[in-house]
């Protein structure tokens, strides 16, 4: 991340067929205006759904849209060389792409197989609710419309650990593979292990060879800045920052990459980032269900609070701050959607605060036309740009109302016109004197998001008075 970076989830789960990595690259000079430094795109190899596949239900990691593969040659975004001419355009401006990357599970194998198996409770995967059983496994992978181009690699049972589906006697359950193990993971349904799927060994030889080989085929050929990692609360902890460490060693030494393990409970990522020895970032999981309390319960929430027992709070350098994303959106799994009137008080937090890397959602930008969610960009981009301008410089916080809170920031000599200073507001409006430093003095600040009309000039020493209508932010800039 550059200096006051902002990430970008270029994606929602709703988009059309075709046009995603088309439009990344029409869009790339825009985005870099408007302050995004970094992108991170959706999973850009083939899905089981083909052309219909968000990309969480892998099928071929090395099929970037280029095989006729599940009914397409395009993913769902575009083809192979739209991917690699977006990214291209991006770099161009500046911006920096982090895929995101599911080494968890695959779907949708070629042909089934006979395996040993035990069927195991779902509500607690640690029992086993049967004998040994054969069952038919979807778990074979010949990938027959790549013919072997990349990798001659065929996965067969024994490199997963278990399966939701025999087709043998059309069971839906969860199968646990002979002679496997779950991994000691998240303590959810008594082991997290088993997402979906067939679910990647991440203990095999094979395998770790195998996915290493792939992740340096993957930032060679389309040269990305680092990842976004899906579901690592299902997946043996240390293999992901092994893995990172190898590509970071051999191909690119950056590698940004954040982590998805979604938990509400702040010890649980502490646990993760420990484990790991702080390999990359997590999304800081526990604000965003702050920000969504805190839009239901209206004025009743104690602002105060909102930090409280937060990843931000905890581990400042390693958060990623969000406000919603694909699935808290409405219709998907974890649907915690923040209501309109919140989300520029929750943007004004996570962009014009000192903790944290931001990440803008497409949905929130763009807007969801499924869902009737209009474009947010006309207010988001007012804050974006505070952030890229003006949030420097030691911070003053002014957490002492139960609703209406604020901050200030004193700026700094490298950016001209820094410093602000912010109020928020989930009750009624009001007002705070706040300092933003005495090399302010006489300077007039108006609102940037055009809440308030009035300016405001600071004090000899450094302080004033600072406005701010209910249920909403207010963000004072030097005019």
């Amino acid at each position: 991340m550059g200096e006051n970076g902002i990430m970008m989830q270029y994606f929602e789960w709703y988009l059309p067929p075709g046009v995603l990595w088309k439009q990344l690259k029409e869009h790339a000079g825009q985005l870099a205006q408007d302050g995004i430094t970094a992108v991170w795109i959706p999973p850009s190899y083939k899905g089981s759904a083909g052309a219909d596949d968000v990309g969480y239900g892998v099928y071929d990691l090395y099929d970037l849209g280029e095989f006729d593969q599940k009914g397409s040659v395009p993913t769902k975004y575009g083809t192979k060389d739209e991917l690699v001419w977006g990214i291209r355009a991006l770099h161009e401006q500046g911006i920096q792409v982090y895929a995101d990357i599911v080494l968890d599970h695959k779907m949708g194998a070629d042909e089934p197989e006979m395996v040993k198996a035990k069927e195991v409770n779902p509500e607690n995967r640690n029992e086993d609710e049967s004998g040994r059983l054969e069952i038919e496994a979807w778990t074979h992978f010949t990938f027959p419309g790549r013919k072997g181009a990349y990798s001659d690699f065929e996965w067969h049972w024994y490199h997963f650990k278990g399966i939701d589906w025999d087709e043998k006697t059309d069971t839906n359950g969860i199968f646990r593979f002979r002679g496997k193990r779950w991994e000691n993971v998240d303590r959810e349904n008594g082991n997290f292990d088993y997402l979906m799927g067939a679910d990647i060994d991440l203990n095999n030889e094979e395998v770790i060879y195998e996915l290493t080989r792939w992740g340096k085929w993957f930032v060679h050929l389309t040269d990305v800045d680092g990842f976004r990692f899906d579901a690592i609360k299902h997946m043996k902890f240390t293999f992901l920052s092994n893995w990172l460490e190898i590509l970071r060693h051999d191909e690119k030494e950056e590698l940004f990459s954040v982590g998805e393990y979604w938990s509400g409970d702040l010890a649980d990522l502490k646990h993760y980032v420990d484990t790991t020895e702080g390999t990359f970032s997590l999304f800081d999981v526990p604000l965003h269900y702050r920000f969504f309390d805190a839009a239901n319960a209206g004025g009743a929430y104690d602002m105060r609070t909102i930090f409280d027992n937060t990843f931000t709070k905890d581990n400042p350098l390693k958060s990623v701050t969000f406000v919603d994303n694909h699935d808290t959106q409405h219709g998907q799994s974890l649907e915690s959607w923040i209501q309109d009137w919140f989300k520029p008080i929750a943007y004004a937090i996570i962009l014009l605060r000192a903790d944290g890397y931001p990440c803008v959602f497409y949905g929130d930008y763009y807007g969801i036309p499924h869902d009737n969610v209009p474009p947010g960009r006309d207010w988001l981009l007012p804050l974006m740009r505070a952030r890229v301008e003006c949030a420097y410089g030691v911070q003053h916080d002014y957490f002492d109302h139960p609703n209406i809170v604020g901050w200030t920031r004193e700026g700094d000599d490298e950016h001209t016109g820094s410093g602000l200073a912010v109020l928020v507001t989930n009750g009624e409006g009001g007002n705070k004197t706040m300092y933003v430093g005495k090399q302010h003095a006489g300077k007039v600040f108006y609102d940037c998001t055009l809440n308030r009309e009035e300016t405001v000039t600071i004090g000899e020493d450094g302080n004033a008075n600072f406005f701010v209508n209910g249920g909403s932010a207010s963000v004072w800039r030097v005019r």
